[in-house]
């Protein structure tokens, strides 16, 4: 289904980064590691490497990635595209200093349990994810999102999943959004940001 979405001149989803991604990148330490999760088509990872910071793109459609990459050059950073189904990803541990998740809510609930868990256990202590999605109130905008119910966000769910982060933002809100045909208008969302704690120090 997704390389078929994907497999068209436009990017669905624009070139320009997801507004909250340009928001709240000022939150990074410079020259980050960054994981962006279901990629698409690079939008994300591009701007973050534009930035200085140093992405790796997992994406699971080959024509999405070739969009990625073709982003790209245009603008003149690398990216580390890597062709993956996010359900067999490796979540080393501690391998990167945050993790973006954006609009990835084609996970049901058992996998997103399963991705929350890793995306933790790949960031480094300290370590920042990013998460932003819709809410249940986008079903009845109808402005982009998946029609499942059970696969979107409410501060309550979120604050259950990541009770032992530190939550440094956790907020729900509406937005016009205007990103390619795939997000655009009268948007339900919803943004966490929370931070991997830092095992406190020994002393002998």
């Amino acid at each position: 289904m997704w390389e078929q979405r994907y497999s068209t001149p436009e990017y669905l989803f624009g070139t320009e980064p997801a507004a909250f991604v340009r928001r709240e990148a000022a939150r990074l330490a410079p020259a980050s590691r960054i994981l962006c999760l279901a990629d698409g088509e690079g939008r994300n990872s591009v701007h973050l490497a534009s930035l200085g910071h140093h992405g790796t793109a997992m994406e699971f459609a080959p024509s999405a990635i070739a969009k990625g990459h073709a982003l790209a050059a245009s603008r003149g950073v690398e990216v580390a595209f890597v062709e993956a189904d996010i359900r067999d990803w490796p979540w080393q541990p501690d391998s990167f200093d945050a993790v973006m998740a954006i609009f990835i809510q084609f996970a049901d609930p058992v996998l997103r349990d399963d991705i929350f868990a890793g995306s933790i256990r790949t960031l480094q202590p300290g370590g920042l994810l990013f998460l932003h999605g819709y809410t249940p109130a986008q079903l009845a905008l109808g402005t982009g999102g998946p029609p499942q119910v059970e696969n979107l966000y409410t501060p309550e769910l979120l604050a259950r999943a990541f009770a032992g982060t530190e939550v440094l933002r956790l907020q729900e809100y509406e937005e016009v959004l205007d990103q390619g045909r795939g997000h655009r208008g009268h948007s339900a969302l919803i943004d966490l940001i929370a931070r991997k704690p830092v095992p406190d120090q020994i002393t002998p």
